[in-house]
């Protein structure tokens, strides 16, 4: 497929990584010629300077060659002008980036006469999948499929927990009273792993479990990690995901204190969020911490612009005993270090916007398929989750799950159908319209059709 990508700042770089790992024609757009000479000795990709808004550069570029049209700069108008131009001179596709939040309420009125056909906001995204670990407080990571129907849940097992040392298949019978949940994934000493029922967790693994949104709760309740609520929450950094969380948990019944450096910027958000406590000074500063009675926080989310003093305020933040600790975290190579310190919740709205592009571009990918609908790059992208909603074109259907040809290293995870969640054995079967989770350690698949066959 011929993509192209205006703007190679972190994210685009990062998408143009992986769609170029998926075999795809990537042409990068960028004004910075430094940045197109490391793309061009790193990828293989095709470069052109310039601006992806002028109509002459998207000419010179063959944007009516184009199949997908990616605009990813750092500046929203310039996403949607491109696009617009873009759709315009041929291109069949169009994803923006537009991250202002004075955008987020006319959106779609925006996409509709920029002719933008999906428009990505890697903060409000971030802000989103935030709230939901602030639900299970002892999670590292969540994410949620089919309407939110299924949940996702990441933790970490500790020595105590029921499903140490025991084979899964053995666990039902040994505790005839745990809630039935899939363990879909596991990483063990830096290795991903689609667990058998033989398989038998350690302490120290990191264990994805998925299953429908209430029958997670009571797993997890019976593990005894149900118990934290989170009612006082602390943010550093005033920033756009900042804004976007405290407007999604303050309805939630969350108090919340917020600590911003610009004075402008803190004045600003004060006004616009008046059931926040903004405070204008430094948040990596101990004292002001201890002034604002960090001890006495359920939560701390560390949101700066700068990787570093996320990392170090986390520490400080989990050594003064606060039980729920999440950055955010841009760098690939700090991944082994936050997690020898004991942070495990990291955040990164690169990946996550990546992730967002590159369930997009997969969707387009192909005929009438059954094609991804949502896509989750997992364990630091050595994973991945896809949910797929089954066309009747499926040769799967109606075929119980032993009689069919599984790709190697991918798990049917679980299977939601007219609002009844199944974690499928192998009698079960797949019918149109439901909706598959499958997890593969592998990345590029974009079709059901790929992961089963007859």
């Amino acid at each position: 497929m011929r993509i192209m990508l205006v703007g190679a700042g972190k994210v685009g770089r990062t998408v143009a990584e992986y769609l170029t790992r998926e075999e795809h024609e990537v042409t990068v757009i960028d004004s910075d010629e430094d940045v197109l000479r490391r793309c061009e000795d790193t990828l293989d990709v095709l470069c052109v300077h310039g601006n992806g808004a002028n109509a002459q550069t998207l000419i010179d570029a063959a944007v009516d060659r184009a199949d997908i049209l990616i605009a990813a700069t750092a500046d929203d108008e310039i996403n949607m002008l491109c696009c617009l131009i873009g759709k315009r001179l041929g291109a069949k596709f169009a994803i923006a980036r537009i991250r202002d939040p004075q955008y987020n309420e006319s959106l779609a009125l925006l996409q509709r006469e920029l002719d933008i056909d999906v428009a990505v906001n890697p903060e409000r995204t971030t802000a989103l999948e935030i709230s939901q670990l602030l639900r299970f407080p002892f999670a590292s990571n969540v994410e949620t499929f089919a309407k939110g129907q299924i949940e996702m849940v990441e933790f970490r097992a500790q020595e105590n927990d029921a499903v140490v040392g025991v084979p899964l298949h053995a666990l039902p019978a040994k505790y005839p009273s745990m809630p039935r949940v899939l363990y879909a994934a596991v990483e063990r000493e830096g290795k991903v792993i689609i667990p058998t029922g033989d398989f038998i967790l350690r302490p120290g693994d990191r264990v994805y479990v998925t299953a429908e949104m209430m029958m997670i709760t009571k797993f997890f309740r019976f593990l005894g990690k149900g118990s934290l609520r989170v009612r006082h929450l602390m943010i550093l950094g005033g920033g756009r995901i900042s804004y976007y969380l405290a407007k999604f948990v303050v309805p939630m019944g969350i108090s919340v204190t917020m600590i911003e450096l610009d004075e402008k910027k803190a004045a600003r958000l004060s006004e616009e969020l008046p059931h926040v406590n903004v405070l204008c000074g430094d948040g990596t500063s101990q004292e002001l911490l201890e002034q604002e009675g960090l001890r006495d926080m359920d939560a701390m989310i560390c949101l700066t612009d700068r990787d570093e003093e996320n990392l170090m305020t986390g520490i400080y933040a989990v050594r003064q005993g606060v039980p729920k600790v999440i950055v955010k975290n841009n760098r690939d190579n700090y991944a082994d270090i936050i997690a020898s310190m004991g942070l495990d919740s990291v955040v990164s709205p690169r990946l996550i916007t990546s992730s967002t592009i590159l369930r997009h571009v997969r969707a387009e990918i192909g005929g009438a398929g059954t094609k991804v609908a949502k896509l989750y790059q997992l364990l630091g992208g050595k994973a991945e989750a896809m949910e797929f909603e089954v066309q009747p074109s499926a040769p799967c259907v109606g075929i119980p799950l032993r009689d069919l040809r599984m790709r190697p290293n991918t798990l049917v995870a679980v299977i939601a159908r007219r609002g009844k969640v199944i974690v499928p054995g192998g009698n079960d079967h797949i019918e149109v319209g439901d909706r598959v989770i499958i997890m593969a350690c592998e990345s590029g698949i974009s079709d059901l059709n790929e992961v089963i066959s007859k």
